[in-house]
Protein backbone atom coordinates (compact mmCIF):
# COMPACT_ATOMS: atom_id res chain seq x y z
CA UNK A 1 0.00 0.00 0.00
CA UNK A 2 0.90 4.13 0.36
CA UNK A 3 -0.42 5.24 3.30
CA UNK A 4 2.05 8.21 3.72
CA UNK A 5 4.73 9.90 1.54
CA UNK A 6 6.30 13.23 1.20
CA UNK A 7 6.70 16.17 -1.27
CA UNK A 8 9.14 18.50 -0.62
CA UNK A 9 10.35 20.92 -3.60
CA UNK A 10 9.73 24.26 -4.87
CA UNK A 11 6.54 24.37 -7.10
CA UNK A 12 8.71 25.50 -10.14
CA UNK A 13 10.52 21.98 -9.76
CA UNK A 14 7.06 20.51 -9.91
CA UNK A 15 5.90 22.15 -12.65
CA UNK A 16 9.23 21.41 -14.89
CA UNK A 17 9.11 17.64 -14.08
CA UNK A 18 5.30 17.09 -14.96
CA UNK A 19 5.41 19.68 -17.80
CA UNK A 20 2.49 21.89 -16.13
CA UNK A 21 1.25 24.94 -17.98
CA UNK A 22 -1.75 25.46 -15.20
CA UNK A 23 -1.32 25.60 -11.53
CA UNK A 24 -4.97 25.53 -9.10
CA UNK A 25 -3.57 25.25 -5.78
CA UNK A 26 -1.55 27.63 -3.08
CA UNK A 27 1.94 24.52 -2.77
CA UNK A 28 3.34 24.58 0.43
CA UNK A 29 6.31 21.49 1.03
CA UNK A 30 5.24 18.42 3.15
CA UNK A 31 7.41 16.10 4.94
CA UNK A 32 4.24 13.67 6.07
CA UNK A 33 1.22 13.38 3.66
CA UNK A 34 -1.34 11.43 5.45
CA UNK A 35 -4.75 10.56 4.06
CA UNK A 36 -7.51 12.84 4.34
CA UNK A 37 -5.04 15.93 2.95
CA UNK A 38 -5.41 18.05 0.21
CA UNK A 39 -2.48 17.16 -2.36
CA UNK A 40 -1.11 18.30 -5.41
CA UNK A 41 -2.48 15.93 -8.66
CA UNK A 42 -1.69 16.27 -12.02
CA UNK A 43 -4.68 15.81 -14.47
CA UNK A 44 -4.46 16.70 -18.35
CA UNK A 45 -7.42 18.30 -20.70
CA UNK A 46 -5.65 19.67 -23.30
CA UNK A 47 -2.69 20.62 -21.15
CA UNK A 48 -0.78 19.51 -17.60
CA UNK A 49 -2.33 20.94 -14.54
CA UNK A 50 -1.72 20.70 -11.69
CA UNK A 51 -4.70 20.76 -9.04
CA UNK A 52 -5.76 20.01 -5.25
CA UNK A 53 -7.49 16.86 -4.48
CA UNK A 54 -8.70 15.12 -1.32
CA UNK A 55 -6.54 11.78 -0.63
CA UNK A 56 -9.46 9.25 -0.07
CA UNK A 57 -11.30 8.82 -3.61
CA UNK A 58 -14.89 9.86 -2.92
CA UNK A 59 -16.79 7.99 -5.71
CA UNK A 60 -19.75 10.30 -7.47
CA UNK A 61 -22.17 7.65 -6.61
CA UNK A 62 -21.38 7.79 -2.73
CA UNK A 63 -23.67 8.83 -0.06
CA UNK A 64 -20.90 9.37 2.30
CA UNK A 65 -17.88 11.58 2.78
CA UNK A 66 -16.11 9.05 5.09
CA UNK A 67 -16.08 6.43 2.71
CA UNK A 68 -12.81 8.43 1.84
CA UNK A 69 -10.66 6.87 4.39
CA UNK A 70 -11.09 3.35 2.89
CA UNK A 71 -10.22 4.27 -0.39
CA UNK A 72 -7.05 5.64 -0.19
CA UNK A 73 -5.36 3.24 -2.38
CA UNK A 74 -6.84 1.13 -5.67
CA UNK A 75 -4.67 -2.26 -6.47
CA UNK A 76 -3.52 -2.24 -10.22
CA UNK A 77 -5.11 -6.02 -10.28
CA UNK A 78 -8.63 -4.91 -9.77
CA UNK A 79 -9.05 -1.69 -11.26
CA UNK A 80 -11.18 -2.52 -14.28
CA UNK A 81 -13.25 -5.21 -12.24
CA UNK A 82 -14.06 -2.99 -9.09
CA UNK A 83 -17.11 -0.24 -9.72
CA UNK A 84 -15.33 2.45 -7.56
CA UNK A 85 -12.43 2.55 -10.53
CA UNK A 86 -13.74 0.85 -13.57
CA UNK A 87 -15.32 3.93 -14.76
CA UNK A 88 -13.05 6.20 -13.73
CA UNK A 89 -9.90 4.64 -14.88
CA UNK A 90 -10.79 5.20 -18.60
CA UNK A 91 -10.99 9.17 -18.51
CA UNK A 92 -10.33 10.45 -14.86
CA UNK A 93 -6.34 9.13 -14.48
CA UNK A 94 -4.29 11.53 -12.79
CA UNK A 95 -0.51 11.44 -11.48
CA UNK A 96 0.85 12.27 -7.71
CA UNK A 97 4.05 13.70 -7.65
CA UNK A 98 6.36 12.55 -5.14
CA UNK A 99 9.65 12.91 -3.39
CA UNK A 100 9.21 9.44 -1.58
CA UNK A 101 7.30 7.55 0.21
CA UNK A 102 7.34 5.44 3.71
CA UNK A 103 6.68 1.91 4.85
CA UNK A 104 6.46 0.38 8.03
CA UNK A 105 8.54 -2.90 8.48
CA UNK A 106 7.50 -4.40 12.13
CA UNK A 107 10.57 -6.06 14.15
CA UNK A 108 8.88 -9.08 15.53
CA UNK A 109 11.84 -9.14 18.56
CA UNK A 110 11.30 -5.64 20.14
CA UNK A 111 7.05 -5.75 18.38
CA UNK A 112 7.32 -2.41 16.66
CA UNK A 113 7.11 -0.87 13.77
CA UNK A 114 9.91 0.91 12.48
CA UNK A 115 9.78 3.49 9.48
CA UNK A 116 11.62 3.49 6.34
CA UNK A 117 11.56 6.27 3.39
CA UNK A 118 12.14 5.30 0.11
CA UNK A 119 12.95 7.58 -2.93
CA UNK A 120 15.39 7.64 -6.27
CA UNK A 121 18.85 7.37 -6.23
CA UNK A 122 18.99 10.15 -8.40
CA UNK A 123 16.20 12.17 -6.46
CA UNK A 124 14.02 12.95 -9.20
CA UNK A 125 10.46 13.16 -8.80
CA UNK A 126 8.31 10.35 -8.66
CA UNK A 127 4.85 10.18 -10.43
CA UNK A 128 2.69 7.87 -8.47
CA UNK A 129 -0.38 6.63 -11.19
CA UNK A 130 -3.70 7.82 -9.73
CA UNK A 131 -7.28 7.87 -10.22
CA UNK A 132 -9.54 10.61 -9.01
CA UNK A 133 -13.54 11.37 -9.10
CA UNK A 134 -16.01 14.40 -8.66
CA UNK A 135 -18.25 13.89 -5.28
CA UNK A 136 -20.92 16.36 -4.30
CA UNK A 137 -22.36 16.98 -0.84
CA UNK A 138 -25.56 17.53 0.23
CA UNK A 139 -25.25 21.40 0.22
CA UNK A 140 -23.75 20.90 -3.46
CA UNK A 141 -20.42 21.62 -2.72
CA UNK A 142 -17.82 19.78 -5.19
CA UNK A 143 -15.07 17.49 -3.84
CA UNK A 144 -12.32 16.55 -5.77
CA UNK A 145 -10.67 13.09 -4.39
CA UNK A 146 -8.22 11.05 -5.57
CA UNK A 147 -6.59 7.37 -4.90
CA UNK A 148 -3.10 6.54 -5.15
CA UNK A 149 -2.79 2.89 -7.79
CA UNK A 150 -1.10 0.19 -6.01
CA UNK A 151 1.00 -2.65 -7.44
CA UNK A 152 3.26 -6.21 -5.94
CA UNK A 153 6.14 -4.74 -4.78
CA UNK A 154 9.34 -4.62 -6.14
CA UNK A 155 12.41 -6.56 -4.73
CA UNK A 156 13.84 -3.57 -2.65
CA UNK A 157 10.37 -2.74 -1.11
CA UNK A 158 9.84 -6.18 -0.97
CA UNK A 159 11.60 -6.42 2.08
CA UNK A 160 9.40 -4.37 4.11
CA UNK A 161 6.04 -4.76 2.40
CA UNK A 162 4.29 -6.49 -0.29
CA UNK A 163 3.08 -3.67 -1.85
CA UNK A 164 3.77 -0.56 -3.32
CA UNK A 165 2.71 2.73 -5.21
CA UNK A 166 3.01 2.93 -9.10
CA UNK A 167 5.72 4.81 -10.30
CA UNK A 168 4.95 6.07 -13.88
CA UNK A 169 8.39 6.30 -16.07
CA UNK A 170 8.15 9.89 -17.71
CA UNK A 171 7.76 8.22 -21.27
CA UNK A 172 4.22 6.02 -19.41
CA UNK A 173 3.19 9.70 -17.80
CA UNK A 174 1.84 10.82 -21.49
CA UNK A 175 0.32 7.51 -21.66
CA UNK A 176 -1.59 7.47 -18.27
CA UNK A 177 -3.03 11.16 -18.96
CA UNK A 178 -4.05 11.01 -22.36
CA UNK A 179 -7.91 11.07 -22.55
CA UNK A 180 -7.79 9.48 -25.39
CA UNK A 181 -6.28 6.29 -24.32
CA UNK A 182 -9.78 4.88 -22.95
CA UNK A 183 -9.25 1.06 -23.31
CA UNK A 184 -8.04 -0.73 -19.90
CA UNK A 185 -6.18 -3.31 -22.20
CA UNK A 186 -3.40 0.12 -23.09
CA UNK A 187 -3.31 1.41 -20.07
CA UNK A 188 -2.94 -1.73 -17.20
CA UNK A 189 0.33 -3.00 -18.72
CA UNK A 190 1.79 0.24 -17.58
CA UNK A 191 1.05 -0.33 -14.04
CA UNK A 192 4.30 -2.68 -13.04
CA UNK A 193 6.54 -2.52 -10.42
CA UNK A 194 9.77 0.29 -10.76
CA UNK A 195 12.93 -1.22 -11.06
CA UNK A 196 14.53 -1.52 -7.43
CA UNK A 197 18.30 -1.27 -8.97
CA UNK A 198 16.68 2.92 -9.42
CA UNK A 199 16.04 3.38 -5.79
CA UNK A 200 17.39 3.09 -2.15
CA UNK A 201 16.13 3.11 1.33
CA UNK A 202 16.74 3.90 4.65
CA UNK A 203 15.59 3.70 8.20
CA UNK A 204 13.97 7.18 9.39
CA UNK A 205 13.10 8.55 12.70
CA UNK A 206 9.57 7.24 14.27
CA UNK A 207 8.60 10.64 14.56
CA UNK A 208 7.03 10.30 10.75
CA UNK A 209 4.10 7.82 13.11
CA UNK A 210 2.58 11.03 13.89
CA UNK A 211 0.72 12.65 10.52
CA UNK A 212 1.01 15.75 12.37
CA UNK A 213 4.92 15.52 12.26
CA UNK A 214 6.13 17.80 8.83
CA UNK A 215 9.80 18.65 9.21
CA UNK A 216 12.56 18.18 7.33
CA UNK A 217 13.92 16.05 9.71
CA UNK A 218 11.09 13.16 8.97
CA UNK A 219 13.42 12.10 5.75
CA UNK A 220 16.54 12.74 7.58
CA UNK A 221 18.43 8.89 8.08
CA UNK A 222 18.05 7.88 11.87
CA UNK A 223 22.11 7.67 12.21
CA UNK A 224 21.68 11.85 11.57
CA UNK A 225 18.40 12.43 13.74
CA UNK A 226 19.28 10.35 16.52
Amino acid sequence: MCGRYVLHVSLSEITEEFEIYDVDLVWVPNFNIAPGNNIPAVVNDNQNKLSAFHWGLIPSWSKDQKVGFRMINARAETLAQKPSFSRILKTQRCIIPASGFYEWHTDEEKKTKIPFYFHLKSDRLMGFAGLYDLWRSPSGKIIKSCTIVTTTANELVGQYHNRMPVILEPEKRKIWLDRKVDNPANLLPLLKPFSSKEMEVYEVSKMVNSPKTNTPDCIKPKRDSA
